[in-house]
């Protein structure tokens, strides 16, 4: 009974916030909606004992992705109305599309079962006296290491083209030049300077750089 509760009470503030997302006028509040859904969703996966799932869901999404995102928006500082001008234009392609999502969701459902060779299909089932958490590390990094490890390569390129693709240089800024640091000798970095008796340093500065020029 309790755990029917808490599954109706998730689910249905998943999907109240979820329909939120698009319907708030104010992006600020459709990303804020939208960590509220990836929270509840994460409690769903808890339910059903997937605790790694749940904690990926918070610490990516929620954690990341949609703090990101509210960034983004908050200081991009978009004129959204001026975006939504002359949307009415796509709206019977809009309504063509969602008519087709709908009827293929409706196809799905109706036609799901679950196939009775499923069970005896799985490549690498949870072994006994373990978590979940420690069954997905050991399928993870042992059977598909290789695709694990080549989807952070990728993940590692995009990240450095996205940064490549978008830093600007200043003019007036001050960078650091690892070749000409390399170059510089004692000569260059250091001046002696004979000091006089009796005189200061600034003086003296003053007055060899005088006597040095023609």
């Amino acid at each position: 009974m309790i755990a029917a509760l808490f599954f109706y009470l998730f689910a249905g503030l998943c999907v109240a916030s979820a329909f939120m997302v698009i319907a708030a006028k104010n992006p600020v509040h459709s990303v804020l909606y939208l960590i509220l859904a990836f929270v509840n969703a994460a409690g769903l996966f808890l339910m059903i004992g997937a605790e790694f799932l749940a904690m990926i869901l918070i610490v990516v999404y929620v954690g990341a992705v949609a703090v990101l995102f509210l960034f983004v928006v908050m200081m991009l500082d978009v004129d959204f109305t001026e975006l939504k001008q002359g949307a009415l234009q796509y709206l019977p392609v809009g309504l063509l599309i969602a008519g087709i999502f709908i009827a293929e969701l409706l196809l799905v459902v109706g036609a799901w079962v679950i196939g009775p060779g499923v069970p005896t299909a799985i490549v690498a089932p949870i072994p006994a006296g373990i978590s979940n958490t420690e069954a997905i590390g050991l399928v993870l990094y042992t059977r598909y290491i290789y695709f694990f490890q080549a989807a952070g390569m990728i993940l590692l390129v995009a990240m450095i083209g996205a940064i490549v693709l978008t830093l600007q240089h200043k003019a007036r800024v001050r960078r650091q030049v690892i070749a000409e640091q390399v170059a510089r000798t004692p000569a260059m970095a250091m001046e002696v300077v004979k000091v006089r008796p009796g005189q200061g340093l600034a003086t003296n500065t003053v007055s060899s750089s005088a006597e040095g020029t023609p």
